[in-house]
């Protein structure tokens, strides 16, 4: 199998060589470029085509949120998946990322393995969704807003079983077991929200659950 293809976007020189170094013990992973502020990442991503960009949020000039939106808006690039780089204290701008289409948060504090495996998780097509850091901005921000449910309108009542359950953050095989579905069936109905809600990808879906009120912050897993 070819390599997963990654370019990095962090204004701090260290940052990048870190990560560079971490992934690269991967031999399953390449590191294809880096950037140091969101303007350059968006050209760098233009020229690579990588499969998954780790993009910072603040940086000079064109922030990450800017940079996300550029990439996910742009058709051309609609197989290249974002993976926002986060500290616990920026709720407001990974909300905003994840609603422009990243596909998840990674902490910059992560270890080696989990870095590679969030990589290798990104560019299966998976979003990266750790309740840790997800489970807490989405609530917040379902929290300051109210319930949208007529965004389900079109669900039957098992499709919403399934997207509640996406919402909570489980996999596949773990939505399945949760209700009686094998992980091939629970795969088959998230693939049927992706296209009737219009969302690009499980982390938008998590999105559109709190979003609608499906899951409500707080809510018992």
């Amino acid at each position: 199998m070819s390599p997963v293809r990654v370019v990095l976007v962090d204004d701090q020189h260290l940052v990048r060589a870190g990560l560079r170094g971490l992934l690269g013990r991967g031999e399953d992973i390449m590191v294809v470029g880096e950037a140091g502020d969101g303007a350059a990442g968006v050209a760098l991503v233009r020229a690579e085509r990588p499969d998954v960009v780790l993009m910072d949020v603040h940086m000079p000039g064109t922030d990450g949120l800017v940079a996300t939106r550029r990439i996910v808006g742009d058709p051309a690039l609609r197989r290249v998946r974002v993976v926002v780089l986060t500290t616990f204290d920026d709720d407001e701008y990974l909300f905003a990322a994840i609603r422009a289409g990243a596909s998840g948060f990674l902490l910059k504090d992560t270890g080696p393995e989990a870095l590679r495996e969030a990589v290798r998780t990104v560019a299966r097509g998976d979003a990266l969704l750790s309740p840790a850091v997800t489970g807490r901005v989405l609530a917040a921000a379902a929290a300051a807003a109210a319930p949208a449910p007529e965004r389900l309108a079109g669900l039957s009542p098992r499709e919403r079983d399934v997207l509640a359950e996406v919402g909570k953050g489980r996999s596949n095989a773990e939505a399945g077991a949760a209700l009686h579905l094998s992980p091939d069936t629970a795969r088959t109905y998230v693939s049927r929200l992706l296209t009737k809600l219009g969302a690009r990808d499980r982390s938008q879906l998590v999105v559109i659950a709190y979003e609608s009120g499906l899951v409500r912050p707080g809510a018992p897993g």
